[in-house]
């Protein structure tokens, strides 16, 4: 069984930077980590194979080279391959473009019967692309999942809900997001450490993968950030202080002339 995990190397969410030519995020030189979210995908993927007693976990992303910190991490708790798909051609892109190359990837690799994703990055937060994923596979998806089982061909999931959970069951190969309560991811053995040190990483280029050139990148993004700003600061507010009684009825009389359009 082959399980592929897509995984994404983000900015630290204290050093954001954007590009004000291009309006997308400064990738290079900026200190990152491993999306949160993708930790659980590959801890699951590392569960999947353990539970089944054979399997090749491939750890993947899309990024520029020092994407490389994060696949070695992810070998280090255990991933057995890693592949980066890294090319001036892929720079910009948009959750489409992303998944459109993502997907090539996957298919280069050959055949997988799960594919394991984090459910949203938290640098665009769209949830996007896993899907995209799917879809330019050609499988079944399934969002949100809190818990996974492998029985025989087909895979049954607890798929996350606002008032409890779904189960569905689904055929292989598919694709997966799954969210926190999924498990704990582990920590990276010191033997992991040492393997991850000196392993390979595969990387493919545009020329590596059946893509069409008109997709890829921001000329092949149909998403198009016209304008970005910080917001404005919020204002200080108001603090009441006295015997309740008292800041009840200062509440009140501040409140009072907004609820009648006073103001």
């Amino acid at each position: 069984m082959r399980i592929v995990v897509l995984i994404k190397q983000v900015p630290d969410t204290t050093e954001v930077r954007i590009d004000r030519e291009t309006n997308t995020l400064i990738r290079e030189g900026v200190p990152s980590i491993i999306n949160p979210f993708d930790m659980y995908a590959i801890e699951e993927a590392l569960r999947v194979r353990e539970h089944l007693g054979e399997g090749t976990v491939t750890v993947m992303s899309m990024g520029p080279p020092q994407v490389e910190t994060a696949l070695r991490e992810a070998l280090a708790l255990g991933a057995d391959e890693a592949v980066l798909l890294s090319d001036r051609a892929f720079a910009g892109s948009d959750t489409w473009s992303t998944s459109y190359t993502l997907a090539a990837g996957i298919k280069k690799l050959g055949a997988c019967d799960i594919v394991l994703c984090g459910k949203q990055a938290i640098d665009g937060d769209t949830a996007q692309v896993g899907p995209g994923v799917a879809q330019f596979l050609d499988i079944p998806q399934v969002t949100y999942v809190r818990k996974l089982d492998i029985e025989g061909g087909e895979a049954v999931a607890q798929r996350m809900m606002e008032d409890g959970y779904d189960v569905v069951r689904v055929p292989l190969p598919a694709l997966f997001t799954v969210v926190k309560e999924i498990n704990e991811p582990r920590l990276p053995s010191l033997k992991g450490k040492m393997k991850a040190k000196k392993a390979d990483i595969t990387v493919w280029t545009q020329a590596d993968l059946d893509v069409d050139p008109a997709e890829l990148g921001l000329d092949g993004s149909p998403t198009r950030v016209v304008r970005i700003f910080a917001p404005e600061p919020r204002g200080g507010g108001v603090v009441f202080e006295g015997e309740v009684d008292e800041t009840v009825e200062k509440l009140t009389a501040e409140l009072l002339p907004i609820l009648r359009g006073d103001s």
